[in-house]
């Protein structure tokens, strides 16, 4: 007797952001029909979750900066699984728009529906942990962590005389710049004369009780960033390593128990190289490449990036995927059915005005921001099969988002037809090229084919 699991067989679909609220249930067109066919023909479909999942019975959070609060009625919950979502991460910059109440609900109505979840949890190690979904090919752990985040709302950790706070898997990351001896003299001699304090800029990061030493005749922290001595100028990034270390562990056991381990980031950050808007970029920053390097290197399967809202580069690291951004899966993020009173206040509207209102002024009745910029737009599905243990080949089935279209209809994916699935593939091989990926174009599929 043998165990399906045995033959090492095994199919994920892998796809970007949910941004959702509304209801899949009930279209029609071949498009799109054809699309959860895919997802349903996979073992396992997997995604990043970045909406709230309540019906608008909790306080909601007062976030710096922020442009919107998502969220979604439970039922939607119903459909995602029904198109073979089994398994998503909830740990993105999205996940405390309802504060620790908004996700510990988002997380109970996950699991009500059968849905496992990873990257949030009661406490630090919980939010670290893997979501453990039992197929009949094997047994698949997911992980989730996010780079872009509100520091509320990481998890802390459990003492054995004290609880966790709840939150997400927040990865931490520095930058450090690199500067020749003039400016770095000139930075010691702002600093000195201003009588800065690193302590003085808590929400950097910095805390009285909590200074970091370093070599002042080497290193000068001001304004909250770090300047090294070097021969020239230069960025370089790299995870906490305290982040690390605590992630390793639960990769470590999750190798033990699972078949198959995929870890889930999601990564507004950018490297230096495309738009001017940070969040827009294709080349994916310094430290995400090191991360999933290292989550590879620990015994991932596979790795998937989310969170700048488009497109990135693909890479075979070791006979194993990785995803720098899936882009966006489902795109409803101006349809929220209601807003707090600072988002519409942020668009210089009053109580007079209503959601309709609030997500067209949010992007000049469609003339700038997302809906006039077709990359938001478009987007694919990885389809990713292994043959006795090993990756064997991927198909990409580019997506159509529905640009240009009003605001009731766009957002929701379908499979693209032939000119703009060629147009996607082609831009997925530009930024894919870097990587050393060959991505071969079959009609309306892109196919990634690996030597043994």
């Amino acid at each position: 007797m043998t165990y399906e699991a045995e033959s090492g067989n095994f199919t994920v679909a892998l796809v970007g952001d949910l941004m959702v609220n509304r209801r899949l249930a009930g279209f029609r067109e071949p498009e799109f029909t054809g699309l959860v066919e895919i997802l349903q023909a996979a073992d396992v479909t997997l995604a990043n979750l970045e909406t709230q999942i309540n019906d608008f019975e909790l306080p909601w959070a007062q976030k710096p900066d922020s442009i919107s609060w998502q969220v979604g009625s439970p039922e939607i919950l119903d459909d995602l699984k029904e198109m073979g979502i089994r398994g998503v991460t909830v740990s993105n910059n999205h996940s405390y728009d309802y504060n620790e109440a908004g996700l510990l609900t988002t997380m109970r109505h996950l699991k009500s529906r059968g849905i496992a979840y990873a990257g949030g949890g009661a406490n630090l190690d919980d939010a670290r942990a893997p979501a453990l979904v039992d197929l009949p090919r094997g047994r698949v752990a997911l992980f989730g962590a996010t780079t872009t985040f509100n520091e509320l709302s990481v998890a802390g950790l459990a003492r054995p005389d004290f609880p966790g706070r709840p939150g997400i898997n927040g990865l931490h990351h520095e930058k450090v710049h690199f500067v020749p001896r003039h400016v770095f003299d000139a930075l010691v001699e702002a600093k000195v004369a201003l009588k800065y304090k690193e302590f003085e800029e808590v929400h950097h990061g910095f805390h009285p009780h909590r200074v970091e030493h370093y070599d002042e005749a080497t290193e000068v922290r001001f304004l909250g960033q770090k300047f090294r001595l070097a021969d020239g100028y230069g960025t370089h990034t790299s995870c906490s390593q305290a982040d690390l270390d605590g992630i390793l562990k639960w990769i470590r056991g999750a190798s033990k128990q699972a078949d198959w381990v995929f870890y889930s980031t999601h990564c507004h950050e950018s490297g230096d190289e495309g738009q001017l808007h940070e969040i827009h970029r294709p080349s994916a920053p310094e430290f995400l490449v090191e991360f999933a390097h290292w989550t590879i290197d620990q015994g991932c399967d596979g790795f998937t990036g989310h969170g700048p809202h488009i497109l990135r580069g693909i890479e075979i690291y070791k006979g194993r995927p990785i995803f720098y951004s899936l882009g966006n899966f489902i795109f409803n993020n101006d349809t929220v059915q209601r807003q707090p009173d600072p988002a519409y206040r942020r668009q210089g509207l009053t109580h007079d005005h209503t959601p309709g209102d609030w997500g067209a002024k949010r992007s000049g009745d469609d003339t700038y921001g997302f809906p006039v910029d077709p990359a938001f737009f478009r987007s694919a599905v990885a389809v990713c099969r292994y043959a006795a243990g090993k990756l064997a080949e991927i198909r990409i089935y580019p997506l159509d988002l529905g640009y240009g279209r009003p605001m009731s209809q766009r957002g929701r994916p379908m499979l693209a037809d032939q000119a703009l699935a060629v147009e996607i593939l082609v831009g997925l091989q530009e930024v894919s090229a870097p990587f050393g990926t060959t991505i071969e174009i079959e009609g309306r599929v892109g196919v990634i084919r690996v030597n043994a």
